[in-house]
């Protein structure tokens, strides 16, 4: 691949950095394209008149009086591509999106569409442009000047401070440490070099920094462009942040509800440094930055930093944070063992841990997984440790997966340590034979549940024969016992245990696997398996349905391959997608597989427990794990991310040889089941020091997105030695939408002091307008013939009659929603916004243009109706007229579905229900009809697949309804703000508007 150097990272060497750079940049003009309505484009050359009240270009074949664009006649400018012309298919390949944009003027709405070289450029246009508009008749002389700004007047004080001597000078050492205090994690030799250039451009060459040097060495060196340029979006005078100008940025932008003034008065008293700021509730740029970087702006959803899902589910239902081999530090072969290991992995919310008991040389068990005889910790000293940090990260059950390979007379002495350490914590009780599912995690808060084998009811001795599991046996191979207790003949190898260990296991009773079929007639619940990776692995290639039912009841565990010496770990989501709850990592491999067991358990609290997506919990679903495409019932979803900066990334640890330089790119991974996993990366930033600009926007597909995982790597294109610069990984139901810094972490998952990203985040709905599920946001229409999701028939001539019942509803129900979809896209697309934007963004989109105009608004609501209609004062243009048109389409289809959605869901429920009904007789009415073979698994099969179409088109039609009436509220809302609202009191009650249809049961 071919390198390229660059000496410079902005236009003219420039750093945009202030409104008054932008219009000084478009003072002195730029080559733009120009794009025809025929989709061709032409250079042309764009200034901004000195008198800042018109934009012109040349050459034109125009009289030069008609080749301008008036300040004052500008509506709006759209950044990307977002006019007709623009989204055209001729040019959607011919540049990203993040370098066109458009200014639309006039009293027609006219648009005039333009490309420019970079991003940066894009930005200057339209940070000036809005600037100058906002302004309006009043436009300034010169922007920057006259009285000091909020910021300048904050920095100033804080040299007025720093010069003890009140000389109007200070040391450049003690102006280096004052912005590097105001800016942590910026390097002492990029400040310094700063100072060094403006001293040298000034001449003023000194050992001494006087005010305004150091007032202009700190906004040159602190302000990014991209938070400058999004506080211009959404400033009303573009300096800072007014209460109001906040609210709409976190509500719109932010996807956050329930914001109130007082909301935003706190966090200005909180971010703001300047006291003028705080007093007067601005929040200027260095406040902005600041809240933006803050824990309160994180991409990691605040709800899940507690405990936040359902916990009184069976434990077979949620993910278990599983450690294999915790106390070793190293690898499996030449590792030391040490109590630290357990206490960290406790300490990560760890709730299965494994002990191998070993005979100790002093007469009482030992714990060692290494094949040194030296490096083994007294059984004793494991399970003190427990006891302290069992319940320090998580109050939820923790596992102890017992392996025992010592005599029966040091089994005796582990049980009493165990009883007389662990007290009333062990969980003891008989499993209740009268109940179907395991307790919940609820029920078994801060109890410990012994794993192990139990001897057979028939054995009245104290002690008996069992079967013995193949784990651990490569390293007794090595410790050269192997053929201590092998069987004569081959078979099953057998174990001596102790009655007194036996009675400690209750609720994870250790059984050996046969099959499917014995274990669906045969096993109780609370007996459970575990699987090697190899053998877990075959099944989820060659049966995974048959491995996800039978997750629904048992517990199952996976151990990885005795072929890890290198201590490596498997892919968790290779046994998650197949619902297997316990994957045992070795916790001390740091690396991919590793990280992504780390993120996941992040989640729900970081207490050790997740709970799984319904499709694998319901009794009666159809789940494919190795899906191809959208499942039945579960919603896809598109992750639209826009991968904006870098800030303070180090160096590769290990490219020492290199210089500062680090040439940095971003890969964004989705892990999940087949369907789901994919990378997209972004371009390199070619040197860019420690603060890269990448602007570029990637797309993925989310089919299961209860158990999809996003990753972010920063990796180093220029490497020498190591590539890997910084990672992230994050539960796709953990992501926050909006702009977001993402804390970037080593490989080991260690925080990396100060080194983000800076990204902006959307979800959307695969198809047409509406919501993520969760949250957020409209998606993308495409041209193609409406598809039906239909039930299949099971071969029962009386089930399938119940099922045909339910054709005609499942066509309403999606006719009903994708209307409404379509309504919404072309509403949206007509509003020049984005997929991810929401109702209220377009009231305001349109407000905005009309208060632009000279004329009073020509287009009003009328609130006092509860579907509001949009109504024109007089003629108006014809891009009004088609924006009128859309939206009066929106609300017709959207009061279509609020008021027939009743109707059509308690069909879909009742043949649902109806179909359930046949589900406890389904064995014998099979027997009946005669089904064997294929035939009986094609019936199976098939009545899986209806009964979750039905529960899952039932919830659609659900979340539909149910943001129809959020989107009803939002217009009142945005109507009565913005002013073109009429005859309006107060905006409908959500909690009236969006009463919830009754929840599907599971």
């Amino acid at each position: 691949k071919k390198k390229t150097v660059s000496f410079s990272t902005m236009p003219n060497d420039r750093k945009i950095n202030s409104t008054a750079a932008c219009i000084s940049f478009m003072l002195e003009g730029c080559e733009l394209k120009k794009v025809r309505s025929n989709s061709r484009m032409y250079s042309r050359f764009f200034v901004l008149d000195a008198d800042m009240r018109s934009v012109r270009w040349e050459p034109s074949k125009k009289d030069s009086e008609k080749a301008k664009i008036e300040i004052k006649s500008v509506k709006e400018v759209r950044v990307g591509k977002k006019t007709p012309v623009l989204r055209s298919n001729g040019l959607s390949d011919q540049f990203p999106d993040e370098c066109a944009f458009s200014i639309i003027y006039g009293d027609n709405y006219e648009s005039l569409d333009l490309v420019a070289s970079s991003a940066d450029v894009v930005s200057a246009w339209v940070m000036g442009l809005r600037y100058l508009v906002s302004y309006g008749k009043h436009t300034p002389e010169a922007p920057g000047t006259g009285h000091p700004s909020l910021r300048t007047s904050w920095i100033s004080s804080v040299f007025d401070l720093a010069d003890l001597e009140k000389s109007g000078r200070i040391p450049v050492s003690r102006a280096v440490q004052l912005i590097k205090a105001l800016n942590p994690g910026m390097k002492t030799s990029t400040i310094e070099l700063k100072f060094k250039e403006l001293q040298k451009a000034s001449e003023r060459p000194a050992a001494e920094v006087a005010c305004d040097l150091f007032v202009e060495a700190y906004c040159e060196l602190c302000t990014r462009p991209e938070i400058f340029f999004l506080l211009v979006q959404f400033s009303s005078n573009k300096e800072y942040l007014g209460l109001k100008d906040l609210l709409m940025f976190l509500e719109v932008e932010q996807g956050m509800e329930g914001v109130t003034e007082e909301k935003c008065l706190e966090i200005v008293g909180k971010y703001e440094p300047s006291k003028e700021g705080r007093e007067k509730g601005y929040l200027a740029i260095d406040g902005f930055t600041r809240y933006l970087l803050s824990a309160d702006c994180s991409i990691f959803d605040p709800q899940h930093r507690k405990v936040c899902q359902d916990m009184a589910q069976p434990l077979s239902h949620y993910y278990i944070s599983s450690a294999h081999s915790a106390c070793l530090l190293e690898d499996n072969f030449w590792g030391r063992s040490d109590i630290s290991g357990y206490i960290s992995a406790l300490g990560l919310g760890c709730r299965s841990i494994e002990l191998v008991l070993w005979d100790g040389p002093e007469g009482e068990p030992v714990v060692y997984t290494s094949p040194s005889a030296a490096s083994c910790v007294p059984f004793r000293t494991v399970v003190g440790m427990i006891d302290q940090h069992a319940f320090t990260a998580s109050a939820y059950p923790l596992i102890l997966c017992l392996v025992v390979r010592c005599s029966a007379p040091q089994q005796r002495l582990a049980a009493q340590c165990l009883r007389k350490t662990l007290g009333e914590k062990l969980y003891l009780e008989p499993p209740n034979p009268a109940a179907s599912y395991l307790p919940s995690p609820e029920q078994l808060k801060g109890r410990i549940l012994i794993k192990g084998k139990k001897l057979p009811p028939s054995c009245e001795d104290s002690e008996g024969e069992v079967s013995d599991e193949e784990e651990g046996w490569e390293l007794a191979r090595r410790l050269g016992q192997e053929d201590r207790e092998a069987p004569e003949g081959g078979g099953p190898r057998r174990v001596r245990l102790s009655r007194e260990l036996s009675e400690l296991v209750s609720l994870c009773q250790a059984v050996p696997f046969q099959d499917f079929e014995s274990s669906r007639r045969g096993q109780r619940y609370w007996e459970m398996c575990s699987f090697s990776e190899v053998e877990a692995g075959r099944f989820a290639n060659e049966c995974p349905a048959e491995l996800v039912s039978y997750n629904k009841r048992f517990l199952s565990r996976v151990y990885p391959s005795p072929m890890r010496i290198d201590a490596s770990n498997m892919n968790p989501q290779d046994f998650w997608k197949c619902g297997c709850q316990m994957v045992a990592m070795d916790y001390q491999t740091p690396g991919l597989m590793m990280g992504l067991n780390t993120g996941w358990f992040r989640q729900n609290g970081a207490c050790g427990y997740v709970l799984r997506p319904a499709i694998m919990r319901e009794e009666v679903s159809y789940f494919s794990a190795n899906a191809k495409d959208s499942l039945p019932g579960v919603p896809a979803q598109l992750l639209h991310l826009k991968v904006i900066s870098g800030q303070n990334l180090p160096k590769p640890k290990g490219s020492g040889a290199k210089g500062e330089v680090v040439e940095p790119y971003v890969c964004a991974e989705i892990h999940g089941i087949p369907a789901d996993c994919a990378e997209h990366r972004t371009k390199t930033a070619l040197q860019s020091g420690d603060n890269p600009v990448f602007d570029e926007s990637l797309e993925f597909q989310i089919n299961l997105p209860e158990l999809a995982v996003l990753r972010f790597v920063v990796l180093d294109d220029d490497y020498i030695g190591d590539e890997f610069i910084a990672q992230y990984t994050i539960p796709f139901e953990c992501l926050q939408p909006g702009y977001r810094h993402v804390p970037l972490q080593s490989l080991a998952g260690e925080p990396l002091p100060h080194a983000t990203l800076f990204v902006h985040v959307a979800i959307t709905d695969r198809r047409g307008g509406g919501k993520g599920h969760r949250r957020g946001l409209a998606g993308r229409r495409g041209r193609r013939v409406r598809e039906y999701t239909s039930t299949k028939a099971t071969g029962i001539k009386a089930i399938d009659e119940v099922f045909r019942t339910a054709t005609q509803p499942l066509r309403e129900a999606t006719d009903l929603r994708e209307n409404v979809q379509n309504a919404l896209v072309s509403f949206k697309e007509l509003c020049g916004l984005t997929p991810a934007a929401n109702m209220k963004q377009c009231i305001l989109t349109v407000a905005a243009w009309l208060l632009h105009s000279d004329s009073v608004p020509s287009v009003t609501l009328n609130l006092a109706e509860q579907y509001p209609p949009m109504e024109a004062q007089g003629p108006i243009p014809d891009l009004l007229r088609k924006v009128l048109t859309a939206y009066e389409t929106m609300i017709q289809t959207s009061r279509t579905l609020i008021e027939s959605a009743d109707a059509v869901y308690g069909k879909l429920i009742q043949a649902q229900q109806a179909g359930m009904d046949f589900h406890k007789e389904l064995h014998r009415i099979e027997a009946k009809e005669g089904l064997r073979g294929r035939k009986l698994q094609k019936a199976l099969e098939s009545f899986a697949w209806n009964i979750t179409v039905l529960k899952g088109q039932a919830d659609l039609l659900k979340h539909a309804k149910a943001e129809a009436l959020d989107n009803l509220w939002q217009i009142h809302n945005a109507g009565q703000s913005c002013g073109i609202g009429r005859n309006g009191s107060a905006s409908p009650e959500p909690s009236r508007l969006r009463a919830p249809l009754e929840p599907i049961p599971e």
